[in-house]
């Protein structure tokens, strides 16, 4: 195991550079849901150029894409994402708040380096596999709109993955460590009102208003409240109001909503509830409800086997080698944050609030992380039907928080690359694991099948939903 993770360090070392530009380059260029056509060229293009099997617009998806190497053996996904998040606009390296562009787009969570790290690992294995001649297959999914436009689930859902024995991922972290599988499955749709206008002065009578119902809906949930699972969230915005005339009885009214919960099963109990409440605001109002469902992820499901693999995997590779300088750059954002933020993300990590340097060189073992603090991703919904693991890899100042402008600031600094880099290591060391060591396969995919032989999954997107293409003119932070 040893020397075959040495020669695939020694392959990332080799290219780290071209990928660390590949993610500058994306950053420079942030684009939101379904729109990341520059990134996506980018990656179609350096897959070509490594030597890949390349196909685009995967699922009916425009940027999406999959490129493969390898002949026969089992078939490891590495899955990569490129999207960017609304108003995060931020200059490089400056400790305040300067955007480049008022308004702008920024990557707040890092999916410039997440794309870059899981297609540089796929390039090293792809080598690997070449140089040893082992039969095996790499496959990087190149996966757009992770900020709420749900892609993945979208893939999964349309049998993508039907053929993969084991799907990797990361994601960029305050901390390093295999990633506790715990998030929360989520549905997000909007309740489209429709009323009658009428003359709010002159005929009252006559009108029927579809901002009532909206109101008298939301009014409904935040009593539901009460009697929910205290781990589910239910989120919304009025996304439009129905115009800014008061005295016209508006017509139409939209809500957005967003509801989640810890598992699967809950969240589709939860979403049945939350449409009969819409459905009790409109009988209350005499009108109409239309409810578009605009994307879902599952929750995530843990894999024993490969968890164990990818930690032993993370302790022989050891910390991200930050130096003093990256410490240096680092400690200048955390003096930007709270105690109380900076606590928080050490308890989060099952650490002391004692750790002396803002860049952390600490590897979380499995069980340390507290499960308090929980998102939505959908890598829950590819890990319903693939077993799946994923990785945390420190690459900015411990207490940053996620999706917010400190987080782009150092989305291009030394630190950052190292941790990409770092963590390109840990996903092909895991790969090359198991591809040199079958039986872990066999033994992730049991404990999968034995899992998934008792709760069937039924997807959070009904089957008549369709990808959210022109999500990026309403996308929202996760």
């Amino acid at each position: 195991m040893t020397q075959n993770s040495e020669r695939l360090w020694d392959l990332i070392d080799g290219r780290w550079a071209a990928y660390a530009e590949l993610s500058d380059r994306i950053w420079d260029v942030p684009e939101l849901n379904y729109t990341e056509t520059h990134a996506a060229g980018l990656h179609a293009a350096m897959l070509e150029r490594e030597g890949f099997r390349v196909t685009t617009g995967i699922a009916g998806l425009p940027t999406a894409m999959v490129g493969e190497a390898g002949e026969g053996g089992p078939v490891i996904a590495i899955l990569g994402e490129y999207d960017a998040l609304p108003g995060l606009s931020q200059q490089a390296g400056v400790d305040t708040p300067t955007p480049v562009e008022a308004g702008g787009h920024g990557h707040g969570c890092g999916h410039n380096m997440l794309g870059a790290a899981s297609l540089l690992a796929a390039a090293a294995i792809k080598d690997w596999l070449a140089e040893t001649g082992r039969p095996g297959r790499v496959r990087y999914y190149g996966c757009p709109a992770e900020e709420g436009g749900s892609a993945k689930t979208f893939m999964a859902r349309d049998g993508v993955f039907s053929d993969v024995d084991v799907a990797i991922c990361w994601h960029p972290a305050a901390f390093t460590g295999v990633n506790a599988p715990v998030s929360l499955a989520c549905s997000e749709m909007d309740f489209h009102f429709t009323g009658r206008a009428s003359h709010a002065a002159a005929s009252p009578e006559l009108g029927r208003s579809a901002l009532d119902a909206v109101e008298l809906m939301n009014v409904g949930v935040n009593y539901m409240r009460e009697h929910m699972p205290s781990s589910a969230r239910v989120h919304y915005a009025i996304v439009d109001g129905g115009g800014i005339a008061a005295n016209v009885v508006q017509a139409k009214a939209t809500v957005r909503y967003l509801i989640r919960a810890r598992e699967l099963a809950d969240m589709h109990t939860l979403v049945a509830r939350v449409r009969k409440i819409a459905e009790g605001a409109t009988l209350m109002t005499e009108t109409s409800v239309k409810v578009t469902v605009l994307s879902g992820d599952a929750n995530l499901i843990g894999n024993g086997p490969l968890e164990q693999a990818m930690h032993q995997a993370i302790v022989r590779l050891g910390p991200v080698p930050f130096d003093a300088a990256d410490q240096a750059f680092a400690a200048r954002f955390r003096a930007t944050l709270s105690a109380e933020e900076i606590s928080a993300a050490y308890k989060r990590a099952g650490l002391p609030v004692t750790q002396p340097n803002p860049l952390s060189e600490t590897i979380i073992p499995p069980d340390a992380w507290s499960a308090d603090f929980v998102g939505s991703t959908d890598v829950g919904s590819v890990s319903w039907v693939v077993p799946t693991v994923q990785a945390r890899v420190a690459c900015y100042a411990v207490g940053t928080p996620g999706h917010s402008w400190q987080l782009v600031a150092q989305g291009k600094a030394p630190a950052a690359h190292k941790g990409m880099t770092h963590a390109a290591k840990i996903m092909a060391t895991t790969a090359g694991d198991l591809f040199a060591d079958e039986v872990t396969i066999a033994r992730a995919r049991r404990e999968f099948e034995a899992w998934r032989a008792g709760t069937p999954f039924l997807s959070p997107l009904p089957a008549d939903a369709v990808p959210p293409l022109d999500m990026a003119k309403a996308s929202k932070a996760r």
